[in-house]
């Protein structure tokens, strides 16, 4: 049987993240308003199209292991890169509002099955001393996403709109193309069929799920709205938007490797409170100013633990039920769900409240600070 390289099979579940996660989902932020202002969509529908991926998402994340269970992993992740790969060429024609979010939905779903499916089947061909490090490199790739479709979404609608959504299709399917050979052999992974395996509630295990997911909805304004809100909410434009966005990749880029550095020091559950705290301030911060520098700190924040706070999450689940495997992955699972339950909640929830305030940025921005300062008691 064919061996990859550790490296070799990082670079892959790297790609996957940023494909399935940095742009299928996050290139959709800056496009935002270049959506609204050709007319593709009323600005009520392109947000609610946004809420779609997240939708897609949360499909993904219960399909995910069913799928593993019949497919070896390996194949259904080629598959998910090349479904968010087509989602991209898709959009670039606006045939109606159902086929768009078909493809959104699309993309979501296949972002769902890379996060549960990607770092699993990777890390146990790592050497133990370097797990930390390679799953590290996964998770960036989710800040490489984002900073990527800052830059590039700027450059590419210089060509227009069509032009943007092809372009972004090409990057992902030469990193599809990329990672290809890179995914370790893996068999199918068959269900545990001890009950016992199974039995994985317990308090601290709840109050996980429940802030995690609190967590996820809490950031939603920053992951859907925040160009928006500097482009158009702030007059800016889409480039100082972009650059915003960029801002929040670049901490999204650092936020996995600054979070497990913290983690290592004072542990995961101590690191997970202090990471609620600072996304609390970070995502309030723009209902109480405007001014520049702050707006920086408030996406810089944000970004760094939207995939920051993922491996202190799955840290905690290790030190909630150390030397237990099984449960551990079914645990991780759970949490992943609950994190895309919460989220696409949320972003329903934030797109409905939108429409009805006409686009009150600020009031999206208190209610989710609510939210994201109730996942602190825990």
């Amino acid at each position: 049987m064919r061996q990859v390289s550790t490296w070799h099979a990082a670079i892959a579940g790297l790609c996957a993240s940023l494909v399935g996660i940095g742009l299928g989902r996050f290139a959709y932020t800056p496009l935002i308003p270049a959506l609204i202002q050709a007319q593709w969509f009323a600005p009520s529908q392109v947000v609610y199209l946004g809420a779609a991926n997240l939708a897609g998402y949360l499909a993904g994340a219960l399909l995910a292991r069913p799928l593993a269970v019949r497919i070896a992993a390996p194949i259904v992740l080629r598959g998910m890169m090349l479904l968010a790969s087509a989602a991209f060429f898709a959009c670039a024609a606006p045939l109606s509002m159902q086929w768009f979010f078909a493809w959104r939905f699309a993309a979501g779903l296949a972002g769902g099955v890379i996060m549960v499916l990607a770092a699993p089947t990777i890390l146990p061909h790592a050497e133990p001393g370097r797990r930390g490090l390679v799953a590290g490199l996964i998770f960036t790739g989710v800040g490489l996403g984002i900073a990527a479709s800052g830059t590039l979404v700027p450059l590419l609608m210089q060509a227009g709109l069509v032009a943007t959504w092809c372009g972004l299709g090409i990057v992902c399917t030469t990193l599809t193309l990329l990672a290809w050979g890179g995914w370790p052999p893996g068999e199918i992974a068959h269900p545990p069929r001890s009950r016992a395996a199974h039995r994985t509630g317990s308090v601290p295990v709840w109050a996980l799920l429940t802030e995690y997911g609190m967590n996820a909805a809490g950031l939603v304004p920053h992951m859907v709205f925040l160009v928006d809100f500097i482009a158009r909410g702030l007059h800016a434009g889409l480039t100082v938007g972009a650059f915003y966005w960029v801002v929040f990749g670049l901490g999204a880029m650092i936020g996995p490797l600054l979070a497990g550095a913290m983690a290592d020091r004072i542990g995961f559950g101590r690191a997970l409170r202090v990471a609620f705290a600072l996304q609390a301030i970070a995502v309030a911060l723009p209902a109480l100013t405007v001014a520049t520098p702050w707006l920086i700190v408030s996406s810089a924040i944000a970004g760094a633990f939207t995939p920051g706070i993922v491996p202190l999450a799955l840290g905690r689940v290790h030190e909630l039920l150390p030397g237990d495997p099984v449960r551990q992955r079914i645990v991780w699972g759970r949490t992943t769900m609950a994190w895309a339950l919460f989220q696409a909640s949320g972003a329903y929830f934030d797109s409905w409240l939108f429409g009805q305030t006409g686009g009150d940025y600020r009031l999206l921005v208190c209610a989710r600070f609510r939210l994201a300062a109730a996942c602190l008691d825990d």
